[in-house]
């Protein structure tokens, strides 16, 4: 399965292990909002880990640009799994904890900012390269992560945000060594598992609730921006250059 859901000791482990990269496809896409919601739901889970496989390249390379090329007709079906996929984690009953290794990119970067707590190894960084694919969106989820100024700087150029700046700047949890990420992961995963499900699940609802801004809502917002995008000859011009030589097209 390349997603599976298993629940432990009261943690309610997602791992994604989709080849090569945890790139979704539009159908990927619309399966995990129902399973989030089937992990956050279950009595015996305290806390949510989302995780990818050990072995996988990197945590998740965002939408299957490939799909996107080929079936630009599907843009819709993605815009509204990437949204409830962001929608269900934020508004999960239950915390939920990510633990990122390598690449986090594109909707990597959703399933992040909707998040409670990251998690990352040494090894990882964050990337809104959506300019270079002829998309849009991703901004609205880290900005929960990250400082205004620096969310711009990311998405004007398309640049990397190593684990550690994302520490310093306070939207990574921890850093640690990428052979100790699933057992750091899991370690404190367990001292929230520990808690009342019941106060868990007050403190969430009373955390979201006094959020300044509705991440949710400025994702949607985005997302009639990466339908005008995908729109634009520039936007298929962008999709070829990656699909043909995984590089950014020049205009």
């Amino acid at each position: 399965m390349p997603i599976t859901l298993t629940v432990k000791d009261r943690i309610a482990e997602i791992v994604f292990d989709v080849p090569p990269v945890n790139a979704f496809d539009s159908e990927t896409w619309m399966s995990l909002p129902a399973i989030v919601k089937k992990a956050a739901s279950d009595p015996e889970a305290n806390v949510v880990l989302i995780r990818a496989a050990e072995d996988s390249r990197g945590f998740c390379g965002g939408v299957d640009i490939k799909e996107m090329q080929a079936h630009p007709e599907r843009i819709t079906v993605l815009n509204r799994g990437n949204y409830l996929t962001f929608k269900a984690i934020h508004e999960a009953e239950i915390p939920v904890v990510v633990a990122v290794h390598k690449f986090v990119i594109g909707g990597g970067i959703g399933i992040c900012g909707a998040s409670d707590v990251i998690i990352a190894s040494d090894d990882a960084f964050f990337s809104l390269p959506e300019v270079d694919r002829g998309a849009m969106g991703g901004a609205s989820h880290m900005s929960r992560m990250l400082p205004l100024h620096k969310v711009r700087a990311a998405f004007f150029t398309g640049g990397n945000i190593p684990a550690q700046e994302a520490y310093r700047l306070g939207a990574v949890e921890k850093v640690v060594p990428r052979t100790d990420l699933v057992a750091e992961a899991q370690a404190f995963c367990s001292v929230i598992a520990s808690k009342s499900r019941k106060a868990l699940v007050i403190a969430k609802e009373a955390l979201n609730g006094l959020e300044a801004r509705d991440v949710d809502r400025g994702y949607r917002w985005e997302q009639g921006f990466t339908l005008e995008m995908y729109m634009h000859e520039d936007s298929q011009k962008a999709r070829d250059a990656f699909v043909e030589t995984g590089k950014a097209a020049q205009f």
